[in-house]
């Protein structure tokens, strides 16, 4: 423990590069963020010799302070997208028109939609009737007989 508080502002160093290094490991975790500060802490550590407790405080507090900026200023739902619909493409799919293959009974049954057979629910339809796309949940469209008025 002695040897630690010997070394003092050079802790903060080598506790910033295995930080970093450790970000460059685990990516996704923001080991830099903590990384930056121990270095500015080993900088101010240097540059005034205050004492270790002192030094422990401003990690703390530049740490908290990184860590609340980061997750404020650097989450994905901040950035707005020119796509937003990139990663949805059954969103696409709405409003479709698609054929009935096997029948709608029950609520459920099966449509072609492109070169492949979708699971649909909807209103019983026979084979080979016409149906709209109004939505979809996960893999499952919910459709309605073409004919049927659009509700806005």
């Amino acid at each position: 423990m002695e040897f630690l508080i010997e070394l003092g502002a050079w802790n903060w160093l080598i506790l910033a590069v295995v930080l970093i290094i450790l970000e460059s490991v685990v990516p996704g975790i923001h080991f830099v963020w903590f990384g930056m500060a121990a270095t500015i802490v080993s900088v101010i550590a240097l540059a005034t010799g205050i004492d270790w407790q002192w030094q422990l405080l401003i990690f703390g507090l530049l740490s908290f302070a990184a860590a609340i900026t980061v997750r404020r200023y650097a989450t994905p739902h901040n950035s707005p997208s020119d796509q937003p619909g990139l990663n949805m493409r059954g969103s696409y799919y709405v409003g479709r028109i698609v054929i009935v293959e096997d029948a709608i009974q029950n609520g459920r049954g099966r449509v072609r939609l492109g070169d492949g057979l979708w699971t649909a629910e909807g209103p019983d339809l026979p084979p080979g009737a016409t149906a709209r796309i109004t939505s979809l949940q996960g893999t499952v469209l919910t459709v309605v007989p073409a004919d049927q008025p659009e509700r806005v």
